[in-house]
């Protein structure tokens, strides 16, 4: 009698419509430790995380009559877990578009087991990095005011213009903080990337523009439109506002 895979490891859901595939990719995590149920595209996902949430889904672009994209779009509206993308070399658009909808990271095939495992383990820590407690440096200020919003350090939460509250995680908390420091100045993507050195911080640009969208995402879901968080074009980010930090 084989023995039941023990509830408590981290459970991998891999979304892909070819059984060869998704028997491969089981055997790699499960020999890495984790727990993993297959899914074969929406329908069997979407009732796999009613019934036992993920830590983390592997979602196939092409999944038959599922596209993987709006699959990718449906979860953020429903569940916050961390989505590694597994598309074909020829899909760059697709990637991109992807990660531009809140995928965390991407894997094109055909893929080396350890490389796999490797982005897995690093999505993993930074999604457990955005859910510890906040960074609060001992020397700086304990709240930041820019224009008419106000970022309170102790509490790692922001208060809008209208008075309303939000909860930011780790590295929203981080990222808003050091555009705050730096404001009116242009950062690039590595300098940010260098000056948080968080353990979830991997070299990749489009790690930095996704926690740029989501941060944007977080204060525009509190106030609507917002235009102080600036792309600029080849170099970076920059914040925009009139700041003032408080002791």
């Amino acid at each position: 009698m084989s023995k039941a895979t023990p509830s408590w490891k981290t459970h991998i859901v891999v979304v892909d419509d070819e059984k060869a595939v998704r028997q491969t990719l089981r055997d790699c995590l499960e020999a890495g430790g984790f727990r993993v149920t297959e899914a074969r595209g929406r329908e069997e996902l979407f009732d796999v995380l009613s019934r036992d949430p993920a830590n983390l889904i592997t979602l196939d672009l092409w999944l038959g009559k599922d596209d993987g994209i709006d699959v990718a779009r449906e979860i953020r509206t429903r569940w916050d877990v961390p989505i590694i993308m597994v598309t074909a070399k020829r899909d760059m658009i697709d990637r991109v578009v992807g990660l531009e909808i809140g995928a965390d990271d991407y894997v094109t095939k055909p893929f080396h087991v350890r490389e796999l495992l490797a982005r897995i383990r690093s999505v993993l820590r930074r999604s457990q990095h955005d859910h510890t407690g906040p960074f609060i440096p001992a020397d700086g200020p304990s709240r930041i005011s820019f224009d008419d919003w106000v970022l309170d350090c102790r509490r790692r939460s922001v208060l809008s213009p209208a008075g309303k509250s939000g909860t930011l995680t780790a590295a929203e908390f981080e990222l808003l903080r050091l555009l705050l420091l730096n404001p009116n100045r242009v950062l690039s993507r590595n300098e940010i990337m260098d000056k948080l050195k968080g353990p979830g911080w991997i070299a990749n640009d489009r790690v930095i523009d996704n926690q740029i969208r989501r941060l944007r995402h977080k204060l525009e879901s509190m106030n609507g439109e917002i235009d102080m968080i600036q792309s600029i074009r080849g170099s970076g980010y920059m914040l925009s506002a009139n700041v003032a930090e408080e002791a």
